[in-house]
């Protein structure tokens, strides 16, 4: 019942951090965290309720893969938000992946402009 009430405590902390957070990035980060946090002790709640081996055994799989998989997804949504110039906050104080891809900037790659919305550039027009 403990673990129960923590883990629902967990998600909602993670739905607040979404209306919360100020930018993207930070929305994701709390949101996998609190969520895997959230789901892993409801999860371990269940497999002490129910007692059963296959219960069990399919709970601490299911366990596995979201930890496993989880903050993967959520890195490699923040590395495609990261590429297509999703805006920052603007108390951001270091970008440390700056000087290992603004070195040159992809000609197919859409960019976001102020407020968020997809620039699409035109190619070069031969005459």
């Amino acid at each position: 019942m403990i673990l129960a009430s923590i883990g629902c405590f967990a998600i909602l902390f993670a739905a607040i951090g979404v209306l919360r957070m100020p930018d993207f990035y930070l929305r994701l980060s709390v949101t996998v965290k609190a969520a895997t946090l959230g789901v892993g002790l409801l999860l371990v709640c269940a497999a002490i309720i129910f007692p059963d081996v296959s219960v069990t055994t399919k709970v601490f799989a299911i366990l596995f893969f979201i930890v496993l998989t989880a903050p993967i997804a959520a890195h490699i949504i923040a590395k495609a938000a990261y590429f297509t110039q999703t805006p920052q906050w603007e108390g951001t104080v270091m970008d440390e992946l700056k000087q290992d891809y603004h070195k040159e900037k992809p000609k197919d790659v859409p960019v976001n402009d102020e407020e968020g919305m997809v620039i699409l550039e035109d190619e070069d027009e031969e005459d």
